[in-house]
């Protein structure tokens, strides 16, 4: 062999022995595999996702409130108290129940009698209208949009008023205030 062979080879042996490594660098030249997109399913169901609101008459709702933020910690506001919470589906998405006492006398409960009413937060609330009337539930009334949700309610069969919300919380992120956490 001549010299510049020798030289070539012996340059050759060099650099596929080098070990180095730079952190930076990877070491067979092999790109990332591509990032994987998380595939999301929107679930359009009509159905209940939980509590929105727990509503109940009061002697007094404005010493009721007081009350319960002296004693339990609400954060309580003119309507009593929002509160805060995760979506479980979106972690990143904040949610809100209401806790708010009424006036003894408030016709807002009726046609029930009873001292309490339920708000259930729904999904797709004009098929989950549809649906109830198929099966014979009582509408009490017709869907109304506020810039907060869309609102109906519902008799089960005890007599009770039911409030259906599909709501929109990023209107009560945007509006701020306390919130029990």
């Amino acid at each position: 062999m001549n010299n510049i062979t020798k030289f070539l080879f012996l340059a050759l042996i060099v650099a596929s022995c080098n070990t180095t490594i730079d952190k930076n660098d990877n070491m067979n030249n092999q790109t990332d595999p591509p990032e994987q997109k998380e595939t999301v399913i929107i679930d359009t169901t009509p159905k209940v996702t939980g509590i929105g609101g727990i509503f109940f008459r009061s002697k007094n709702p404005q010493e009721t409130s007081e009350w319960y933020g002296k004693n339990l910690g609400l954060a309580i506001d003119n309507y009593g108290s929002a509160f805060e919470f995760r979506n479980a589906n979106n972690p990143d998405k904040i949610n809100y129940l209401r806790w708010s006492p009424f006036e003894e006398g408030t016709e807002y409960f009726a046609p029930s009698e009873k001292e309490f009413m339920i708000n259930y937060r729904v999904q797709n609330i004009e098929g989950l209208v549809k649906k109830l009337r198929d099966n014979g539930v009582t509408i009490v009334d017709s869907i109304e949009e506020f810039e907060y949700g869309k609102f109906v309610h519902i008799m089960d069969p005890e007599g009770n008023k039911i409030e259906l919300w599909e709501p929109i919380d990023s209107f009560f992120t945007q509006m701020g205030g306390v919130t029990t956490k």
